[in-house]
């Protein structure tokens, strides 16, 4: 029998300055990585005023981890020390893989009217995988699948397949899955999940009941009404949803449209050493990387 998910916790992102000065909004960070494996990080950095995001991310190293850029407007310039120059603009994706290390920067730029908007995610390696060589892969918008289902419902496959469709990135050993959905108002979007990955759900705009109302005859005998109960599991923008177990989810939008992202991996289950853009399994791996790329010797040459 196929098990839908309810929401295991939820909260809201939360306003924070990275980079050179960059106005962001952090969906989660460190304190809930042990909630959130494989994944460490995930920041909202829409905007529109020009002086919270112009700063951008000057020239910095990597070690242990993948980033995941997703842009909605504007475009992010991307060099790196593979080599590697590029510009994302709306609805392209850059997957970075650091590896052993990669030094990189990422400067943002608004569209004609000033807006900029996307998301970073962060995704852990396995210490077998930490230190692989580093590769970087742009994905232009022309190549992620954007299929329609039942409803009206909108779904963009960066990672993983829907209906029978697979995403562009691919070779990923978290074994993600990363998309946009977007579901009309009154249209509902199931959809399989694998039971042992870990789940969550963010809002990008709008609203949408995001856990299936189970049991309402018994909470109602404690005082509880069906319409605050079913309120209680509406979720609006900047709403970050952690799903508890189960084989899929289920998110139906009310009288508005919602659109949000839904992103699943394979938990590792290892230690988390972590300090700044370094991830590791302990902090002496952490101590190493810091005084290599102090030495200059934080790129590894094959």
């Amino acid at each position: 029998m196929t098990v839908v998910r309810t929401i295991g916790n939820m909260w809201l992102a939360r306003p924070t300055i990275e980079g050179a000065g960059v106005h962001l909004k952090r969906a989660f960070g460190n304190q809930e990585v042990p909630q959130l494996d494989p994944f460490l990080l995930l920041d909202d950095f829409r905007s529109n005023d020009p002086s919270k995001y112009l700063p951008g991310f000057p020239w910095h190293p990597h070690r242990g981890i993948e980033t995941i850029t997703y842009v909605l407007q504007g475009d992010v310039e991307h060099g790196d020390s593979m080599g590697n120059k590029g510009d994302i603009g709306p609805g392209d994706v850059q997957w970075m893989t650091a590896g052993s290390g990669i030094i990189h920067q990422e400067m943002p730029k608004g569209d004609a009217n000033g807006r900029m908007g996307g998301f970073q995610l962060w995704a852990n390696l396995p210490a077998s995988s930490k230190m692989m060589d580093p590769r970087y892969r742009e994905v232009k918008r022309s190549r992620i699948p954007d299929v329609t289902l039942e409803g009206g419902v909108k779904v963009k496959i960066i990672s993983g397949r829907v209906n029978g469709v697979e995403g562009p990135v691919q070779d990923v050993v978290t074994d993600p899955e990363y998309i946009d959905a977007a579901v009309p108002r009154g249209a509902k979007f199931t959809h399989p999940v694998r039971r042992s990955h870990t789940v969550f759900a963010y809002v990008i705009e709008g609203s949408g009941c995001f856990d299936p109302v189970r049991d309402l005859s018994a909470r109602e005998e404690v005082g509880r009404n069906r319409f605050e109960m079913e309120r209680e599991r509406r979720c609006g923008p900047e709403t970050l949803v952690h799903y508890g177990e189960g084989d899929a989810v289920s998110i139906t939008a009310g009288k508005e449209p919602v659109r949000f992202l839904l992103v699943s991996g394979k938990p590792i289950g290892e230690p988390v050493a972590w300090y700044g853009p370094i991830v590791m399994n302990t902090d002496e791996e952490i101590r190493v990387a810091f005084d290599e790329y102090r030495k200059g010797t934080f790129i590894k040459r094959r």
